[in-house]
C-alpha cells in the first residue's frame, strides 16, 4: 500500500468541477501527514488539457472513448481496477451525485472502508465530518488500508487547489470496457426565457425559513431595490414557489456573486458546494448552528421577515 493520496477529478462538458480543487487543497494537507503524494486521476478521453491547473504531484490519465462524459458503470470499472492495482493510502471523491455514485460502489466491489460528508483534515490524519445537516462534527482517524473519502466544501476553497505550474501527466492504460450497462444519451437543457442566475452579480436567495409562498414578494422587493434576483433552494422549488432556473445546488447552478444574502436557508452541503466562490456571502437564520454560518463572512440569528421588511424600509429612506 502506497501513502498517496488520489483525488478523483470531477469534471462536466470541458470544464473541472470546483469541488475538485477544494479536494486537491485537502489532499495536500492529508499528504503531509502520509509522506506521500497527490495524486489526480482524471479520466476522460481527448482531454487531457484539463490536468493544466491542478495544484497536483502527478495526474494519472485514463483516456477512452467510454470515459468522455460521465457514465456510473465506466467510472465504477475503471477506478475499481485503478485502485487494486496502486492502494492508495486514500481515494477523494466529491460529494456530488456523480461521486456519491461512485463511492459506494467501489467500497462495496472493493470492500473497503468509506467516509462521507467529510470538510477537512489534519496533517495526523484525522477527519472531519459533517452528519445531521452539518448540526454534529464526526472526528476519527482515516480507516485503513485505502479510504474512500466523498468531501464537501468547507474548510478549503477552489483556488487553493490550482497551480500555475503544469503537474506530471502519466497516461495509465484503462481496463477493457465492454458490455457497459449505462451509457450517456445527451443532456436535457433547461428552457431558456428566466434570467440565468450563475451571471448575476447580486442573489437574494430563499429557503425552507420563508415558510409561505406569499413571503417570496418580500425577497422580490429586496432584491429589486439592491438591483438582484431572487433564488432558491431544492424546498422552495420543489413546492413550485420558484421555477427550477433559480435552483442553485448539486441538480441546480453554481454562483459566483459579488453579494450572496441567503434568506432561512439552513446551508446542506449540496447548497454551500454551489455558493463557495461568492465574494460576499451574508446568512440570516434563527439558528445559530445552522451550517450555512460556517461559509458566511457576516450573518444574523433573527427572523428573516423581520430583518426583510427592516432592510426594504432602510434602502428606500437611502
Amino acid at each position: 500500500m502506497s501513502q498517496d493520496i488520489y483525488v478523483v477529478i470531477e469534471h462536466l462538458r470541458g470544464q473541472v468541477a470546483d469541488i475538485s480543487y477544494v479536494m486537491l487543497a485537502a489532499a495536500r494537507v492529508l499528504a503531509q501527514g502520509t509522506g506521500g503524494e497527490v495524486v489526480g486521476v482524471l479520466l476522460g478521453h481527448n482531454n487531457q488539457e484539463l490536468a493544466g491547473n491542478l495544484a497536483a504531484d502527478q495526474v494519472l490519465y485514463l483516456d477512452h472513448p467510454a470515459l468522455a462524459e460521465f457514465t456510473s458503470d465506466a467510472y465504477q470499472k475503471t477506478l475499481a481496477s485503478l485502485i487494486e492495482e496502486k492502494a492508495p493510502r486514500a481515494v477523494l471523491f466529491g460529494s456530488t451525485s456523480i461521486g456519491a455514485d461512485i463511492a459506494s460502489v467501489l467500497s462495496a466491489r472493493l470492500d473497503l472502508p468509506m467516509v462521507a460528508l467529510c470538510r477537512s483534515f489534519s496533517a495526523g490524519g484525522k477527519y472531519v465530518s459533517q452528519i445531521c445537516g452539518g448540526k454534529i462534527m464526526a472526528e476519527g482517524e482515516l480507516p485503513e488500508p485505502t479510504a474512500l473519502v466523498t468531501m464537501i466544501p468547507g474548510d478549503f476553497k477552489p483556488d487553493e487547489g490550482k497551480s500555475d505550474k503544469p503537474p506530471n501527466v502519466t497516461s495509465v492504460a484503462v481496463p477493457a470496457l465492454e458490455e457497459l450497462r449505462v451509457r450517456l444519451v445527451g443532456y436535457v437543457e433547461p428552457e431558456a426565457g428566466d434570467v440565468d442566475i450563475s451571471q448575476e452579480s447580486i442573489l437574494i436567495s430563499v429557503g425552507r425559513g420563508i415558510q409561505t409562498e406569499d413571503n417570496i414578494e418580500l425577497a422580490e422587493e429586496l432584491a429589486e431595490l439592491l438591483g438582484g434576483v431572487v433564488s432558491a433552494t431544492r424546498p422552495v422549488v420543489d413546492q413550485g414557489w420558484l421555477p427550477i432556473s433559480r435552483l442553485i445546488g448539486k441538480s441546480g447552478k453554481t454562483v459566483k456573486p459579488q453579494l450572496y444574502l441567503a434568506l432561512g436557508i439552513s446551508g446542506a452541503p449540496e447548497h454551500v458546494e454551489a455558493i463557495t466562490d461568492s465574494k460576499m456571502i451574508i446568512a440570516i437564520n434563527t439558528d445559530p448552528n445552522a451550517p450555512i454560518f460556517d461559509v458566511a463572512q457576516y450573518g444574523a440569528e433573527v427572523d428573516l421577515l423581520d430583518l426583510t421588511e427592516v432592510l426594504i424600509e432602510m434602502i428606500e429612506e437611502a
